[in-house]
């Protein structure tokens, strides 16, 4: 569960990946011995493996402390704690062509819904025939933004939670987050942006296991 990019021409690449928090005690053991060893550095992005070849890794926790945190001697027994607590999350998908609504904790789903959609794409064509695609294309994205957040109250009332994660196109979830349906939603903290491509019941249960993990990104050391 990794995506890599590369960070210039000549630059590092960049990768990042979701681990578990039972698993990254273990994820730490092998990048220290595949990169000679690392110093931990505790900041406000969260803990950083400064290895000593260059690579370098940021390991941020699924979610705040908020009054729980993580028990260990030192900063990574700290995150691997704080990251395996049972927190329930509410996960909304939302792209163009689908939509996913759920509600997780540990990994897992414990309710929702899924969902076919369709909104065109843009056009490069001008005049009259642009006017009319623009406002074909608003009433299926407004459609969407209703189906969605009546879809999403229903499976959000079913369990209770405490985060939201958006993911999918931001400004699709963006507008049924802010849906007068989900106005009983609106105060809960938003966690980390997923980014999903349209939302089939394997994207679902991937985002809902992402969403309970530790965000790993690793930048290798320059060539």
């Amino acid at each position: 569960m990794s995506a890599r990019t590369a960070a210039g021409q000549h630059g590092p690449s960049v990768r990042t990946a979701f681990v578990p928090g039972g698993r990254v005690g273990g994820w730490a053991e092998r990048f220290a011995a595949a990169h000679g060893g690392y110093q931990p550095i505790d900041d406000d992005d969260g803990l950083r493996l400064i290895a000593d070849d260059g690579a370098e890794a940021l390991l941020q926790p699924p979610w705040p402390v908020d009054g729980r945190p993580g028990r260990g001697t030192d900063a990574l027994e700290r995150l691997v704690s704080l990251a395996s607590q049972p927190r329930r999350l509410g996960l909304l998908l939302v792209r163009r062509g689908g939509y996913g609504v759920a509600v997780v904790s540990e990994g897992l789903v414990l309710a929702s819904k899924l969902g076919s959609t369709y909104v065109q794409s843009r056009t490069a064509a001008g005049g009259q025939s642009q006017q009319r695609f623009a406002r074909r294309r608003s009433n299926q994205a407004d459609a969407l933004v209703e189906a969605v957040a009546k879809q999403a109250q229903r499976v959000f009332s079913a369990e209770v939670f405490e985060y939201v994660v958006p993911g999918g196109d931001r400004a699709l979830a963006g507008l049924v987050l802010e849906h007068p349906a989900l106005n009983g939603y609106a105060g809960l903290p938003r966690l980390a942006y997923l980014d999903v491509p349209d939302p089939k019941a394997a994207v679902l249960k991937k985002a809902a296991a992402d969403a309970c993990s530790v965000r790993i990104q690793v930048t290798d050391p320059r060539p």
